[in-house]
């Protein structure tokens, strides 16, 4: 046998040493992938509001149907950018297959425990704000000609229509739990987990149908790396006349995700084998 007179404690030349080498290179994988499939989906998607809602805009006045479709899309793509980590893009999605008692994650099969979690989570804020940044690059003297700060704050962030923050919370709970739970039952009737487990064109499809259903409330975050990365881009960059980035506001969209992916996960675990088997 190869490595039968092999210490194990001798690094790359014992098995446990080649285990640890490649769940090294997993891990970093994964954080490259989630970054830049979370980057690509935020500046796409914030890309889409800041061509609805910024002044002298080609875009202007498209409304909250484009709004709803060019961010499907922009799932689409980043999906397809991070499709070899199971392209989760989105902590609600990590958390509630951790609730739904997955042993790895992604078509790398990373095993889930504190340090993969917090890859996935970690990378997803980064590649969030990074996202927002060239989104502000691409559309920067927009954002100058604009002169109202909450369409600003609106490229960056979502806001409620009718602020009652304990209803905005029900709201981003249940369209997160629609989310979660439908990644998780297509999951079940494919080898991927995550967004991946849809493929890029069914995930677009849903994300545009939880927008068009239950958007109008709270403009529908559904992922607190969506709403919370591009709230501190908008915080720390020198946008002109930007105003507030309205944070007595922005624990809504990162509880309510997380609540509505972890039931989403727990309930997955009750319902799916009745509904899928």
């Amino acid at each position: 046998m190869l490595f039968a007179n092999r210490s194990p404690q001798r690094g790359s030349f014992g098995i446990p040493g080649l285990i640890r080498k490649v769940l090294v290179e997993n891990i970093g994988a994964v954080f490259v992938s989630e970054l830049v499939g979370t980057a690509m989906l935020v500046l796409l998607g914030t890309g889409v509001v800041a061509n609805v809602a910024l002044a002298k805009n080609k875009g202007l006045g498209g409304g909250f149907l484009m709004v709803t479709i060019g961010w499907g899309f922009a799932v689409f793509a980043g999906v397809m950018v991070a499709y070899r980590s199971g392209g989760h893009l989105n902590p609600a999605v990590t958390l509630g297959l951790v609730a739904h008692g997955d042993s790895t994650f992604g078509n790398l099969e990373v095993p889930v425990n504190a340090v993969s979690v917090l890859t996935y989570i970690g990378a997803q804020m980064i590649g969030a704000v990074l996202g927002a940044v060239a989104c502000w690059l691409a559309y920067k003297q927009h954002f100058d000609a604009e002169p109202d700060p909450a369409n600003k704050l609106g490229v960056f962030s979502t806001g409620p229509a009718i602020r009652s923050y304990g209803w905005n919370l029900v709201t981003e709970i249940i369209g997160t739990f629609v989310l979660v739970f439908v990644v998780i039952a297509f999951g079940r009737q494919g080898e991927a987990s995550g967004l991946a487990a849809l493929g890029p064109l069914p995930v677009a499809l849903l994300v545009i149908v939880i927008g068009t259903s239950l958007g109008g409330p709270t403009g529908y975050a559904i992922n607190p790396a969506r709403d919370l990365g591009p709230r501190i881009a908008h915080f720390i960059l020198p946008i002109k006349g930007k105003g507030g980035s309205d944070w007595a506001y922005s624990w809504v969209p990162v509880v309510g995700p997380v609540i509505g992916g972890l039931l989403a996960g727990w309930a997955a675990l009750l319902l799916l084998p009745l509904l899928t088997s």
